[in-house]
């Protein structure tokens, strides 16, 4: 479903389940290169990049994995967003944002880009642009 034309609802949406290290590096260890992208519902910069990302995984999403992680929001907040952009893509809840910690960066939205053997090859602060996000999709498909 296209972004704008969403037909998801907010009662289509079931909660996210939590997400903590433990299951971040299970994620990650579970093989295949990832992108993951930390957002929030109250993030005017995530809503730009959503229907980037939802592209995105509409082409790569049988090469890449694709990680959502709602940091710092509500349910309801991160069900609604979820909804609004036609995310289909795996989204994790993480009302703290241990996430982002482990990782490194700040602020959101980021973007982080692992190879096949979960190495972090790249992470993007702020807004990722369309080139941007292609050329390091690219870079984890051919590790």
């Amino acid at each position: 479903t296209a972004a704008c034309g969403s037909t998801q609802s907010v009662g289509d949406v079931p909660e996210l389940p939590p997400i903590d290290e433990t299951v971040l590096n299970n994620l990650l260890e579970s093989g295949g290169p990832t992108v993951l992208n930390v957002w929030a519902s109250w993030c005017v910069p995530c809503r730009s990049e959503a229907p980037l990302l939802t592209a995105a995984h509409q082409v790569f999403g049988d090469e890449v994995t694709f990680i959502g992680v709602d940091i710092e929001d509500s349910q309801n907040g991160a069900r609604e967003f979820i909804a609004e952009f036609g995310l289909e893509f795996d989204n994790y809840f993480d009302r703290s944002g241990v996430v982002r910690a482990a990782l490194g960066g700040v602020g959101v939205p980021i973007t982080y880009f692992f190879a096949s053997d979960g190495e972090l090859v790249y992470r993007h602060n702020g807004v990722i642009d369309e080139r941007t996000l292609s050329l390091q999709i690219d870079e984890i498909l051919n590790r």
